[in-house]
């Protein structure tokens, strides 16, 4: 009898061991990953399509009874989606956080989380027309030679659009050009399309010579990436007040009617919308992409800065696990 309860008494102490031994670590044990199970609806930026599909896979590997079904488009699409089409989605991630803000707070989500940052680029090969020419000081006037044609997206479907709209504003601003934007923007228009992705291919049959296109997407697929000052790409923070000196209007909420979109240093955002089907799945995912050494440290792999944590006028109704990767506004 005394034997058997020493016998017990080990087990206990072994199991309690373990125990401690994952919550020391910060990991939960390996069977809890199964508890979260179904499928997973995740709209994203076209963008994030690459870092997001290898983040996908390795949040399978640890929660290997979810299945992940991404769908990749421009995030004011993306949001149409969810607001107009009524898709279900459990993660909506967006290549400018202030679409979730704009087009789904309040009535079809309750909280944003910034996460990651970028810049605008021109991406082109060494097929590209006048590649030999371009440089920082005259990508402008590359652009409006006869022989160039370049391609950029919808501004009312992706941010990446109304963002090349805004470059092209503050790089009149920056090189003194005037004029330059309503002279760019007439120009092949017929190479407009719904997301910056989508213009890839025109670039592959070299149809189009330069995309305004995200620096990470560009390094993803390999291809020549001219960077822009400071001054025009959307990336400085301190540079904030001079952006906002460029804007844009867009589609708003309602057919119509419009909403104007000033320059700002480029962060992406993630919410769980209301009408997610599969919330303790979703949850899951948000706080592994958020994870400085699980998701985030994939997307630092393909070329984007982490800005985990920023901060949020929506603290309050982010939900407590997530807190930890978000700030409350001052």
């Amino acid at each position: 009898m005394r034997k058997s309860i020493v016998v017990l008494a080990l087990l206990v102490a072994v199991v309690l061991a373990i125990v401690l031994i994952h919550l020391g670590s910060g990991q939960a044990p390996s069977t809890e990953g199964r508890a979260v199970s179904g499928q997973l609806i995740v709209f994203h930026a076209g963008s994030l399509a690459v870092p997001f599909d290898k983040i996908a896979q390795a949040f399978q590997r640890e929660y290997p009874d979810v299945e992940v079904l991404r769908t990749a488009a421009g995030s004011r699409r993306c949001a149409r989606m969810i607001t107009d089409l009524e898709r279900p989605c459990d993660v909506m991630a967006s290549a400018d956080y202030t679409v979730i803000d704009t087009l789904l707070i309040p009535n079809h989500a309750d909280w944003n989380i910034k996460f990651a940052g970028n810049e605008m680029a021109l991406t082109y090969h060494h097929k590209s027309r006048r590649a030999d020419q371009i440089n920082a000081d005259n990508w402008y006037e590359i652009l409006m030679k006869e022989d160039v044609a370049f391609g950029r997206s919808d501004p009312n479907a992706d941010p990446c659009g109304y963002r090349a709209i805004l470059t092209v504003k503050l790089a009149e601003k920056h090189y003194h050009a005037a004029g330059l934007t309503e002279r760019l923007l007439k120009k092949d228009l017929k190479y407009i399309r719904p997301k910056e992705t989508d213009l890839l291919a025109l670039l592959e049959m070299n149809e189009i010579d330069y995309i305004f296109l995200y620096r990470s997407v560009a390094e993803q697929h390999g291809l020549k990436c001219l960077l822009l000052p400071d001054e025009v790409n959307l990336k400085q923070p301190g540079l904030a007040d001079w952006y906002r000196t460029a804007a844009v209007e867009v589609s708003g909420k309602t057919p119509g009617s419009v909403v104007t979109k000033r320059g700002e240093p480029m962060i992406y955002g993630v919410t769980i919308p209301r009408n997610a089907p599969n919330r303790q799945a979703a949850m899951a995912f948000v706080a592994f992409l958020l994870d400085k050494d699980r998701g985030m440290a994939i997307l630092a792999e393909n070329g984007q800065s982490s800005v985990v944590p920023s901060p949020t006028d929506t603290y309050a109704q982010i939900p407590g696990p997530l807190k930890a990767f978000a700030r409350e506004a001052k």
